[in-house]
């Protein structure tokens, strides 16, 4: 059986400024090198056959650090994985995203969780499918976590989705299944410090208060 352990890269300046990223490519800043030096250090507790991730900058960076810290090679970028696009909102921190579109005002060129998911879920459906047995670090992003846990798990109000956290999955029968949600090998991790998707991203925050 296949496991996958999701993981959210580290923090951003645009993080920290509570601005939308989507598929703007925002670079680490030291919290988030230090988080994903964190991350690597608790995965590194386990025996790992291959690192993979989001081709973005602030994601690939992670896997990278990560891949020194648990001692193997990597890490291969799969397109699909990218973060979610949130179109004219991307850059907008919090009171720019409510001026320019208050209430349910649609957001041009926004991909919906679903759209996301259809993208994502294949992706690492097949990565699993290759690599049977094996055990796969995956650094993505926040927006697209949700949207794979939206499908899996659905119905369910999940917690933080921080920087540096990590979410196991296995596949089972050809699907995704989750095995835990802050998995405990995360626990060490959240004494980063960092903020939750939600309190980060006025987009996501929005949506999670609809579910």
């Amino acid at each position: 059986m296949t496991s996958l352990y999701l993981v959210r890269h580290g923090e951003t300046d645009w993080n920290a400024q509570r601005r939308i990223q989507g598929s703007t490519d925002i670079p680490l800043n030291q919290m988030g090198r230090e988080q994903a030096e964190t991350t690597g250090r608790l995965l590194a507790r386990r025996d790992w056959d291959g690192v993979f991730s989001s081709p973005l900058s602030r994601a690939f960076e992670t896997a990278s650090i990560i891949a020194q810290e648990v001692g193997i090679e990597g890490p291969q970028t799969i397109a699909a994985l990218v973060e979610r696009n949130y179109g004219e909102a991307e850059g907008l921190n919090w009171e720019q995203v409510e001026a320019r579109f208050p209430g349910d005002t649609p957001v041009p060129g926004r991909e919906s969780h679903a759209e996301v998911a259809e993208r994502v879920l294949p992706a690492l459906v097949a990565l699993a499918s290759s690599r049977p047995g094996e055990s796969l670090i995956v650094v993505s992003h926040g927006g697209v976590i949700r949207s794979v846990l939206n499908v899996v798990d659905p119905g369910v109000a999940h917690g933080s989705i921080t920087n540096g956290s990590i979410h196991s999955f296995e596949l089972v029968d050809g699907s995704l299944e989750l095995v835990a949600f802050n998995d405990p090998i995360d626990e060490l991790s959240l004494e980063c410090g960092t903020e939750d998707l939600d309190q980060q991203n006025a987009m996501e925050s929005r949506e999670s208060l609809r579910r």
